[in-house]
Order: C-alpha cells, then sequence, then structure tokens
C-alpha cells in the first residue's frame, strides 16, 4: 500500500506563488501514477493536473501556464508550483496515487487560501 503526505499550503496574497510537496512511502514511487486534485467548500473535487510514470503531463485549463506538476523519484515526491495565484484557487489540495497494480490511494489535503 501507499502512504502521502502533502505539505506547503497556507495564506497567500493573489499573485503570489506557492509550492506544495506530497510524498509517498510503502511503494515504488517511480512506477505510480500521480495526480493534484482540489476541493472548495461546498464544491466538487476537481482535476488540477497529473503526471505519468514516464513524465508525461495534463493539465485543467484554468491551471494551464501557471501550474508546473513535476516528480523527483529519489525524494519519492511529487510537486505542484503554483503562480499568479487567484482568489478563485483557495481550496483543499489533495494527492492521488495510482500504483502498478492500479490501485489508488489519496493524500490528507493541505488548504491553500489566496486573499489580500
Amino acid at each position: 500500500q501507499v502512504q502521502l503526505v502533502e505539505s506547503g499550503g497556507g495564506l497567500v496574497q493573489p499573485g503570489g506563488s506557492l509550492r506544495l510537496s506530497c510524498a509517498a512511502s510503502g511503494s515504488i514511487f517511480s512506477d505510480n501514477y500521480m495526480v493534484w486534485y482540489r476541493q472548495a467548500p461546498g464544491q466538487q473535487r476537481e482535476l488540477v493536473a497529473s503526471i505519468t510514470s514516464g513524465g508525461i503531463t495534463n493539465y485543467a485549463d484554468s491551471m494551464k501556464g501557471r501550474f508546473t506538476i513535476s516528480r523527483d523519484n529519489a525524494k519519492n515526491t511529487v510537486y505542484l508550483q503554483m503562480n499568479s495565484l487567484k482568489p478563485e484557487d483557495t481550496a483543499v489540495y489533495y494527492c492521488y496515487a495510482r500504483d502498478s497494480r492500479w490501485q489508488g490511494y489519496w493524500g490528507q489535503g493541505t488548504r491553500v487560501t489566496v486573499s489580500s
């Protein structure tokens, strides 16, 4: 099984930047498909970005050009670099992993608040 621990959330001003981290353990990390999701109160969870074991990335249209997903297999960690943040980006951000056996795992989430 896989355990995921997110970090890096907090309060940031509009236009600012933040980097989220998700550290994984309990599996061969390099084989994992990794995804960032987010969820605002009362809203459905939405996909933010994903990265395959081969390094192929995809982004939701509203984040494309502002957010960057990356992975460091040596550190068993996936990152989400967020630039030009807007109040609409305020949400709890969740890390998700799918391992080589197609088992899915969720992190506990980290809260991001964008406000002046």
